[in-house]
């Protein structure tokens, strides 16, 4: 067994421990193995090793590495360049990064000119804090309306990224998600376009607390990849 099936094996086996712990099914969490560290022949690797679903943060690596495996599941995780979302609207099974209705609008327009419907999760900033990106939990009702004249996009969910180094922190942010999600699932339930049903959020270092707090996609790298 080398180090990537090893580390690809531990990451299931502590999903499933702690999904157990509290009362969940593991099958309901995707596991996202972020790939941004490395080059296209270690993701050729990481297939051989069992991984099918690689999440990619820069549209210039996420267009390569893409085209040279496009029958991996890829995820778009990485702040949004308006000018470079062609490179990735159509491909990305998930665009997890929303932070403004201007991100949004451009990828209505690239969806409805290749005729498809793009999943897209909000990206919301949780914690408040000011080096981070995405709508404030004030401001994301302005997410939801402009999905009115959104035809070409399904809002599936919620992403965040927790202060890192502080697990009180963290398990607050992850909690304040959740409850978005109950929130506007609640509010909007029945919408076609509207689907509140992923919670991304969790990486290496705190995804044991965003499985408890009821993750359903959680993004690991170093810990798979050892960077």
């Amino acid at each position: 067994m080398n180090m990537l099936e090893d580390n690809y094996r531990q990451a299931l086996e502590s999903i499933e421990r702690i999904c157990n712990d509290c009362g969940r099914d593991a099958s309901e969490v995707k596991l996202v193995c972020v790939s941004k560290t490395v080059g296209p022949d270690t993701v050729g690797e990481a297939l051989a090793s069992g991984m099918r679903v690689f999440g990619e943060n820069r549209a210039q690596d996420f267009d390569v590495k893409q085209a040279r495996f496009p029958d991996a599941e890829w995820h778009f995780i990485g702040r949004i360049q308006t000018n470079k979302l062609k490179l990735v609207v159509g491909r990305a099974a998930l665009i997890h990064s929303v932070s403004s209705v201007h991100a949004l609008q451009a990828i209505e327009r690239l969806a409805s000119r290749a005729d498809i419907v793009q999943d897209v999760l909000f990206e919301v900033n949780a914690s408040g804090e000011e080096s981070k990106d995405g709508f404030s939990p004030d401001d994301l009702p302005s997410a939801f309306d402009a999905m009115v004249d959104c035809t070409h996009v399904r809002a599936c969910g919620l992403m965040t990224m927790a202060p890192h180094g502080d697990s009180m922190r963290a398990r607050e942010s992850f909690g304040r998600l959740r409850a978005l999600r109950a929130t506007y699932g609640a509010r909007y339930e029945g919408a076609a376009n509207i689907v509140m049903k992923e919670l991304s959020m969790g990486m290496s270092e705190d995804y044991g607390i965003a499985l408890e707090e009821g993750a359903t996609i959680i993004r690991l790298g170093r810990s798979i990849f050892g960077f």
